[in-house]
């Protein structure tokens, strides 16, 4: 707003200034060309010396470039753009990707005598300086384009700090909040964070433009001599064409080729005159006259609100904001309507924009014709916001996010965080992920089909939000070829609580998706299997698999897990059975891997885990300390568990999963310092990986736990479903050249998706619809061959060979069976002849049987005496052996007639028989044969 009550003091001291601001100028324009005249005088001196104190040298920084992601088109192999990240929305062009008029329109309207000064237009300045100090009228800037450059570069300079010090700000006040009522510090949103950015940013605009007094003389002497620097070191086109690129048009919007995308939905190069007049006005005071505001319209130069004229009326226009259009209507040029439609609007920028016009039109760089058809037409914006950010990504934002958090998290882009986030934001790189969009439409569509984005009633206090996520990987490179997820995306907080939106990647971990995992289940079960293979054992061994209570676990890295409370883990169905690994992968029988546990060692399976990629979900070791652990109680994400599969699938090689195949930077030069690290290595052996797919393959099969789940497109596939309780299924299968991993279940709390049905399906059967569309559409991209064979030696049908504990004594034959993988059953004592305590019976007895199967071993209770053989004896002698024996109760049993025995008789066998070991005060019979029986 002009400044109506300038005192006389003022004014004198304002000319004063102007004086001394045009002297001094003059000078130093003088000396940069002919010194030896600007040094003749002691006033000329002088000046000179006063300039030396001002730093003469500018360095131009690089420019604050969008960071832009991109994925390759199937259909052609070109580049899709996914989206771009940046504070400054800018797209550099050289000098001759620019409209000539638009060059005519920046010059004149800003620096007619750009071609003819040497970096300070004096004339320009000095009428300027008396304009503004009489008031009223279009305020003057009075500098060169040279000027402006150097301003904005300085403006540039405090922007790129913006975000960090908008950072510090924020903490700062959070932290004093906090220290003032005791309360935890709470971080500041993204929002706040952006808002504050965007304070900064404005104050940054204003401390270099809106200085008074002494601070804007000394800005402008600054910009003078900084302007005669640069003029010095480069061409007058390339300035002109550096002012273009960097010169903000509104908001978040800079250079023109961004602006005449952004406003005009074209590129710098193909702007009419209209256009180009409308961008060269806006440049002049980009937030007063963008025309992206709601409604149409535009604040005005002093904040107070919109100037669009309401219904048709152009009553709050500023005297001669419109003088163009009034001389073309009192002309009949124009008629009313003409003139009404062509303010109406944009009323401020209009004026502008005429000002512009009228310049181009006394420079004769247009005609009269071009003049008033430019005049009378409407400004038009075809507002046409750019792809930025991962919620503009559509069906790719989770994908989005994921390549995001690795930029931000990685130190290949950058030490610090600080650094990492202006790399994203304004290093100006070109980010070729690994996405294939053959995959990603498939994994989408599925979601969309059969995963909803929330399930009515199960938010309710703790009891569940409803989550689904995919990912697939290539198994060869670790290459993320697709991530999926029911969720709609949103960084809001205001959507937080909002159990449709989520900014979470369900299929990373806490580092690449702010997600914490959630439990494996079963489908944790392949490290048991790789960890029996590698101690040797076959998959075809016969092991008790029946459920029952498990005693004790070996874990040599915390301490034997001891089974106190003798907790029984129930299997999804059955009691579970005798039978092989093989089996009880295929059957997913929490018994059979439990048993299969109980002979190896929990820290061991824990390694395999780790070297098989897989951390629980805040990236720390998965723990093994218990039962519940062999059957997936660790929360892990899908990502870790989809690579951990993929690697059976590569022989034993894991990969790192990568999503950024290739950087370059903003001339197109490749960066690979910028490409974070990632390896693939030979983590478990060839054979044991066979051999494991060998087992896995029967999961995807008919009769298998996860054949629902096999699209049966003829490639061969391994796999493992998994459930945990009633919140959390699993899916994961793998062919040679892509695994995939589907998860549905509870992102938190304990909900049942067991007991809800969708569309007809329940929901825990989601998994197989999902993952068997998504592995169809990586089987045709990819194709898959037939597995490796396995290993002959880890087939062979074993049984365990069970000691002989006879004649031990009970501890000792207890930790016999048991060191030998047996389970051990004491039963009640015996009459035996072995001394009292000692192992009388075991059942069953020493020889080739199912390993874990439990021995019962009995006593001996010291009573016992075995019955001796008295066949062929005469009677006497037997009844008298017997009595001899120490058997109190002898009888005669039953004669048989035999014409070859004697009269005395002759005895045939005993009852109890011979052997037997029968109680000293048990009845003894004892049968005979005479040649004629009483």
């Amino acid at each position: 707003m002009p400044d109506t009550k300038r005192t006389a003091t003022g004014v004198a001291g304002g000319l004063l200034g102007l004086v001394g601001l045009s002297a001094v100028a003059g000078l130093l324009i003088t000396a940069t060309v002919t010194p030896a005249i600007a040094l003749s005088g002691a006033a000329a001196s002088s000046a000179i010396t006063m300039f030396d104190n001002l730093p003469s040298v500018l360095d131009i920084d690089k420019l604050m470039l969008p960071t832009t992601l991109y994925a390759k088109n199937p259909n052609d192999g070109t580049d899709i753009e996914i989206t771009s990240f940046y504070d400054q929305n800018r797209s550099p062009v050289v000098f001759d990707q620019v409209a000539p008029v638009m060059y005519d329109s920046i010059l004149s309207s800003e620096d007619p005598r750009f071609y003819q000064h040497g970096g300070v237009d004096l004339i320009g300045t000095s009428r300027a300086l008396l304009q503004n100090l009489r008031g009223g009228g279009e305020t003057q800037g009075g500098s060169s384009i040279s000027q402006q450059y150097v301003k904005n570069i300085l403006i540039q300079r405090c922007e790129a700090n913006a975000n960090t010090d908008a950072q510090k700000e924020l903490n700062d006040a959070a932290e004093k909040v906090a220290a003032d009522s005791g309360q935890p510090v709470v971080a500041p949103t993204a929002d706040e964070v952006i808002a504050k950015t965007d304070e900064v940013l404005a104050s940054c605009w204003s401390e270099a433009t809106t200085a008074s007094g002494n601070d804007g003389i000394e800005r402008k002497l600054q910009e003078m001599r900084y302007a005669i620097a640069l003029e010095q070191k480069y061409s007058k086109n390339d300035i002109l064409l550096g002012y273009l690129n960097i010169a903000n048009f509104g908001g978040r919007t800079y250079g023109i080729d961004a602006a005449a995308h952004y406003y005009f939905n074209t590129s710098a190069a193909s702007l009419t005159l209209g256009q180009a007049a409308t961008l060269a006005g806006i440049v002049q005071n980009p937030n007063t006259y963008r025309i992206d505001q709601p409604e149409g319209s535009i604040y005005d130069e002093d904040g107070i609100g919109y100037n669009k004229a309401p219904d048709g009326l152009i009553d709050d226009v500023r005297p001669g904001q419109l003088a163009a259009l009034d001389t073309l209507l009192n002309a009949g040029t124009i008629t009313q309507e003409q003139y009404v439609a062509a303010a109406d609007g944009y009323t401020s920028t209009k004026g502008r924009q005429l000002y512009v016009l009228s310049r181009l039109l006394d420079d004769g760089k247009i005609t009269e014709e071009q003049y008033t058809a430019a005049v009378i037409e409407p400004i038009s914006p075809v507002i046409t916001a750019p792809t930025t950010g991962c919620a503009a990504a559509g069906g790719v934002a989770y994908f989005c996010q994921y390549v995001k958090n690795t930029i931000l998290s990685d130190p290949a882009f950058g030490e610090t965080s600080d650094d990492r986030y202006r790399t994203l934001q304004r290093g100006g790189l070109n980010i070729y992920t690994t996405l294939d969009y053959r995959i990603q439409w498939q994994a989408d569509a599925a979601m969309a089909e059969w995963a909803p984005t929330s399930v009515e009633g199960m938010v309710d206090g703790n009891t569940g939000k409803f989550g689904a996520a995919s990912v697939s990987i290539e198994a060869a490179t670790g290459r993320v070829l697709s991530i999926a997820q029911n969720t709609k995306f949103s960084e809001d907080a205001a959507l937080s609580g909002d159990p449709n939106y989520s900014s979470l990647v369900y299929a990373a971990d806490q580092k690449f998706g702010n997600s914490g995992g959630f439990e494996a289940g079963s489908t944790f079960k392949l490290f048991t299997l790789v960890d029996w293979l590698e101690k040797g054992h076959s998959v075809n061994e016969t092991i008790n698999g029946v459920n029952r209570v498990f005693k004790r676990m070996t874990n040599s890295c915390t301490g034997d897990w001891v089974n106190v409370e003798n907790t029984k883990v129930g299997n999804f169905s059955g009691n579970g059975y005798v039978g092989t690994p093989m089996q009880f992968t295929r059957d997913s029988l929490n018994s059979g891997f439990f048993a299969m546990a109980e002979k190896l060692d929990l820290c061991d399976i824990q390694k395999v885990a780790t070297k098989m990629g897989v951390t629980r979900g805040d990236g720390s070791p998965v723990s093994m300390d218990n039962q519940f652990s062999v059957i997936g109680s660790n929360n892990v994400s899908p990502m870790a568990m989809a690579g951990a599969y993929a690697t059976v699938a590569n022989n034993g090689i894991y990969c790192t999963p990568k999503s950024i195949d290739r950087v370059t930077d903003s001339d197109g030069v490749d960066r690979p310092e910028y490409i974070p690290v990632t390896t693939c290595n030979q983590v478990i052996e060839p054979n044991i990986a066979a051999t494991a797919a060998y087992a896995l393959q029967g999961v995807m099969n008919s009769g298998g736990t996860g054949s629902a789940g096999n699209p049966y497109d003829g490639t061969p596939l391994l796999g493992k479903t998994g459930t945990h309780e009633a919140k959390q299924t699993w899916l994961i299968e793998s062919s040679t050249k892509v695994a995939t991993a589907a998860w549905v279940g509870n992102s938190i709390g304990e909900g049942d998706i067991f007991n809800r049905y969708y569309d007809g399906t329940q929901m825990s059967q989601l998994r197989y619809e999902i993952a068997s569309r998504i592995q169809a559409a990586a089987d045709a991209a990819y194709g898959g061959d037939d597995f490796a064979q396995p290993d002959s030696s880890l087939l062979t049908r074993r049984l365990t060979n069970l000691p002989n504990v006879l004649g031990m004594g009970i501890d000792q034959a207890t930790s016999t069976l048991e060191n030998a993988g047996f389970d051990v059953a004491v039963g009640e004592a015996i009459d035996s002849p072995e001394a009292e305590g000692l192992i009388a019976a075991q059942d069953p007895g020493a020889g080739q049987v199912a390993g874990g199967t439990t021995v019962t071993i009995r006593p001996s209770n010291g009573q016992g005496t075995t019955v001796p053989d008295i066949s062929t004896k005469p009677l006497a002698q037997a009844l008298n052996d017997l009595r001899g024996a120490g058997f109190g109760n002898v009888q005669q049993g039953t004669c048989t007639v035999d014409p070859a025995a004697t009269a005395q008789g002759v005895a045939t066998s005993t009852s109890p028989g011979a052997g037997s070991a029968v109680n000293r005060n048990a009845a003894i019979t004892v049968n005979y044969s005479r040649d004629k029986c009483p």
